[in-house]
């Protein structure tokens, strides 16, 4: 398979040309309505090769940033997709060296999962002011380096707001409202290790708060102290509603998600070697096939991250040595990207 390759989809209807891969198991293919649709090689079939062999010319080196300045990095996604037309943006934090967290500098990112520009803001509260901190425009599908900081300036970062206009270039586009969001950043999260956590965005752990999430800008509850404190004093006799919500048990193919990463199984790995840890998550991992077993069809996510892919092949030879009748398949990459498999209950 091949750049130029037409392709059918095996699992679902659709296909049309190969514009790319990503990785060595995932291609790129767009579709009749000219969207890149990530799908997994395995599920392609050609049914049409281009054997053309156009040369095209080879792009120019852009020039090497300044020293003090870093460009826009380049997300898992640089084409436009169906999912893109809804706005998903998120601050994120990451750590400059996670084994030295008591100690390390943090940067701070802006990241955009989107087909839109987004001309934004970055501001920090003072009392009842505000400060820019950064402003400018990142483009489709990336994320832009905002600020480096360290541990003395946390306490200005407790109270902070993000906002952004969305926009496309040379194109028509689906009108987006001005986003305003505010956030509290819990900056005693920075001092614990186990606060930053993998993502499809980052190489290292970072720290996420979603700002908007498919469209709708995610909105905290902020309460004075006056507030709070006249809520308390109001006592109020608790009343037991005439009607109440029927809850149903869970339906036999709901989807169970199982995250096996070790700082989620177990508080402290202080005395453990990377081989008991391993036991200890392929243990979770059969107990959970165990415990449905007799739930037919019954599909699992298995949470296990990219990491250097030692807990993800242990998990794949049980499946191969003592699961056998269970089908597996890598779970949603926009859901979870590379890091989790599902299982199927046979």
């Amino acid at each position: 398979m091949k750049i130029g390759d037409k392709v059918r989809f095996l699992s679902e209807v659709g296909g049309g040309i190969v514009k790319g891969f990503q990785g060595k198991d995932t291609v790129l293919v767009e579709d009749a309505d000219g969207f890149d649709i990530p799908m997994l090689i395995r599920e392609c079939v050609v049914i049409d090769t281009d054997d053309y062999n156009i040369k095209r010319k080879p792009q120019a080196q852009p020039e090497p940033p300044k020293q003090e300045e870093r460009e826009p990095e380049i997300t898992y996604r640089p084409a436009e997709t169906r999912e893109g037309e809804r706005l998903n943006v998120m601050l994120a934090y990451v750590p400059q060296d996670v084994k030295a967290i008591s100690a390390t500098d943090f940067d701070a990112y802006l990241v955009n999962d989107s087909n839109y520009y987004l001309y934004y803001t970055y501001l920090s509260a003072e009392g009842k002011s505000w400060r820019v901190r950064s402003q400018g425009v990142i483009e489709p599908n990336t994320k832009l380096f905002l600020e480096e900081f360290g541990k003395e300036v946390l306490n200005e970062l407790e109270h902070v707001a993000v906002q952004f206009v969305a926009y496309k270039e040379d194109k028509s586009f689906q009108l987006k409202p001005a986003v305003s969001v505010e956030l509290r950043v819990d900056t005693v999260k920075f001092y614990k290790l186990h606060t930053f956590r993998p993502s499809i965005y980052f190489e290292e752990p970072s720290l996420m708060y979603d700002l908007v999430k498919d469209d709708e800008p995610v909105c905290q509850y902020f309460a004075d102290a006056d507030t709070l404190k006249e809520a308390l004093l109001q006592k109020k006799t608790p009343e037991r509603p005439k009607s109440q919500p029927i809850e149903k048990p869970q339906r036999k193919n709901d989807l169970v998600e199982v995250d096996l990463h070790i700082h989620e199984l177990l508080d402290d790995t202080t005395n453990m070697t990377n081989g008991e840890m391993l036991e200890y998550q392929l243990g979770v991992f059969r107990k959970t096939l165990d415990e449905y077993k007799d739930r037919k069809g019954q599909k699992i996510v298995f949470i296990h991250g990219k990491g250097e892919g030692v807990l993800r092949n242990a998990i794949l030879k049980e499946l191969k040595s003592k699961y056998r009748d269970y089908p597996y398949q890598d779970a949603s990459f926009r859901e979870y990207g590379f890091g989790a498999t599902m299982v199927t209950i046979r």
